[in-house]
Formats: structure tokens, C-alpha cells, sequence
């Protein structure tokens, strides 16, 4: 996709970016098993085969895109003219980190490789601030997130187990710029 520009968002590519179909599919989920015991909690996360592909939610409604926006930087994946996808991100949270909170491709543009040139144009932007590390972090019931996220190289560092506003169990990955 020689035509892929990655480039800082503008108020104009919000209607395009809030209008993309957020959701995914997945036979596949990470499940949390927690086990308390005195001085002892344990953790372990299996991923375990649906019954049958379920259609899973954005734990962040797309509808208020255009509302929080400004709040932290934010990539836009242009293909010409026409936003096709997004990448939001902190360096405020953690000291000499950059967090990825949300990584959206438009459905018909996903498995191109451009969730992961949204990502290495985050870290690149991490290493000429000087930060160390990349945290990002996903729905334990997102599948493909996982699996791209491994293949990148992040390694799990952590969870919440109500996280999202849609009380989700979110996944914590992490790897050095």
C-alpha cells in the first residue's frame, strides 16, 4: 500500500473516522481465571475457543470521537484523500512510555498492515521524544488484536478486569522503542 500516508488527525477526518465500523469478529478469547488464596492471587489467562464467531463491540463508542479527539494525539491512516483508519495514544500516564489506548482500521482495509504502521509511526513518534517503551492495550476479547500484538513482539505486563466502560477486561502489552 504504497499510497498509505500516516499523518497527525484533523478535525475533517473525525465524520470518516467515527463512521468506521469498530467491531470485530472472533472464534478466539482470552479468558481471565483468577484465583484468590491468603497472600496468594494468581492469574492465569488460556485463550479458549468459542462455540461460534461472535461480532464483539469497541469498549470506546465511536460516536464520541469527535468529542475527545483533541484530548490526546491521535494518527489518521489516509489512503489519498479518505481516513481509513485511526491510532490514539498518551505520553502522559507512565513515565517514559507512549500508551496506545485505541488501534481502528475500516473492515475492508484490515489485514494490509496498516494497524501495524499505525503503531510503528506511534513508537517512532515515542523515540523522538525520547520515550522507552510502548504500552498498548486491548479487550481481552479481542482476538486479532492479540494475535498482531504478539506477532509484533509486545509481551503481556498486565490487566483490568473492569476496565472499559463496558465493564471488558483489558490486556496490557508492552515492548522497548
Amino acid at each position: 500500500m504504497s499510497n498509505l500516508q500516516i499523518r497527525n488527525t484533523i478535525s475533517t477526518d473525525l465524520a470518516r473516522l467515527s463512521a468506521i465500523d469498530h467491531t470485530i469478529q472472533t472464534e478466539y478469547v482470552w479468558q481471565l481465571d483468577l484465583r484468590r488464596e491468603p497472600a496468594q492471587v494468581d492469574a492465569i489467562f488460556r485463550e479458549v475457543r468459542l462455540p461460534r464467531p461472535v461480532r464483539i463491540e469497541h469498549p470506546r463508542p465511536a460516536a464520541e470521537l469527535a468529542d475527545i479527539w483533541h484530548i490526546s494525539p491521535m494518527f489518521s491512516a489516509m489512503l489519498g484523500e479518505e481516513a481509513i483508519g485511526y491510532i490514539r495514544f498518551n505520553d502522559k500516564l507512565i513515565p517514559h512510555a507512549v500508551w496506545i489506548t485505541d488501534v481502528v482500521v475500516a473492515r475492508e482495509m484490515r489485514m494490509k498492515g496498516i494497524a501495524r504502521k499505525l503503531i510503528a509511526a506511534v513508537e517512532a513518534w515515542g523515540a523522538q521524544k525520547g520515550l522507552r517503551r510502548a504500552i498498548i492495550e486491548t479487550q481481552s476479547k479481542n482476538h486479532p488484536a492479540i494475535r498482531m500484538i504478539h506477532k509484533l513482539g509486545f509481551e503481556f505486563c498486565g490487566y483490568n478486569d473492569i476496565y472499559y466502560p463496558t465493564r471488558d477486561v483489558a490486556i496490557f502489552f508492552s515492548r522497548t522503542i
